[in-house]
């Protein structure tokens, strides 16, 4: 019972941190223009992986798709093969969940099921990892070029996207680890109870074979009385 409410929490949070790595796809503000040492603020600029926008004073918002993929940064484009495979991953680790879960009725033996769980675990771990080095690798490049003195182009500031990819991550990450050592923890238990059952049956066998064993007195008797027999008629 208790390793099942254990699944459970893993999986509330292994979800819950899918689902906020999956938002920040179509999320606006990855970054925003910054106002810093700006008077008076007449368009605030900002974009995401897919596009630039600006907003006027008035509320209006211009957009820009990002022409070609082949001319866009390699940071960008690393961006976008990242947060994907995150989503597919943990897309993946959620149905092997399901299936590898005690209180769902699919999946097989205790051992299968245990097993896609751990398999399921390792692919939130993933999906976490990539969210984390996406929105890390996004921010670093803001942040260097907002404290390098010598970009003189349109700084930007970290936007609301990345926070809920830094959440996500984490709790994409802390419930797969749960359900990854939940899951190690029970195969010990049970490995433990049939290495258990294998020393009884071991024990059974030596006990068989050994020379003082009653057992082996009689087959030993009977051997010779048959060895006597035969011998009878020399």
């Amino acid at each position: 019972m208790a390793n099942m409410a254990t699944e459970i929490v893993a999986f509330l949070l292994s979800i819950s941190g899918w689902v906020l790595i999956s938002s920040t796809l179509p999320t606006d503000y990855w970054k925003v223009s910054s106002v810093d040492g700006t008077v008076i603020t007449t368009a605030t600029f900002w974009s995401n992986l897919w596009k630039t926008c600006v907003t006027d004073s008035t509320g209006v918002s211009n957009c820009k798709d990002f022409p070609s993929m082949l001319a866009l940064d390699a940071y960008i484009q690393a961006c976008r093969g990242l947060i994907i495979s995150a989503v597919c991953l943990g897309f993946f680790g959620t149905v092997l969940a399901l299936v590898g879960m005690k209180c769902t009725k699919i999946g097989g033996s205790d051992i299968t099921k245990a097993r896609i769980t751990c398999l399921s675990g390792l692919h939130f771990i993933l999906s976490g990892i990539c969210s984390l080095t996406t929105c890390s690798l996004y921010a670093h490049r803001i942040t260097s070029e907002f404290f390098d003195p010598l970009f003189m182009a349109q700084k930007f500031e970290l936007g609301a996207a990345l926070f809920i990819g830094w959440a996500g991550s984490v709790l994409c990450i802390l419930g797969g680890f749960i359900f990854f050592f939940s899951m190690t923890e029970g195969f010990s238990m049970r490995g433990y109870s049939y290495s258990g059952a294998s020393s009884f049956i071991s024990t059974q066998n030596k006990n068989i074979k050994n020379p003082e064993s009653p057992h082996r007195d009689g087959a030993h008797q009977s051997y010779l009385a048959r060895q006597f027999g035969r011998n009878a008629y020399v």
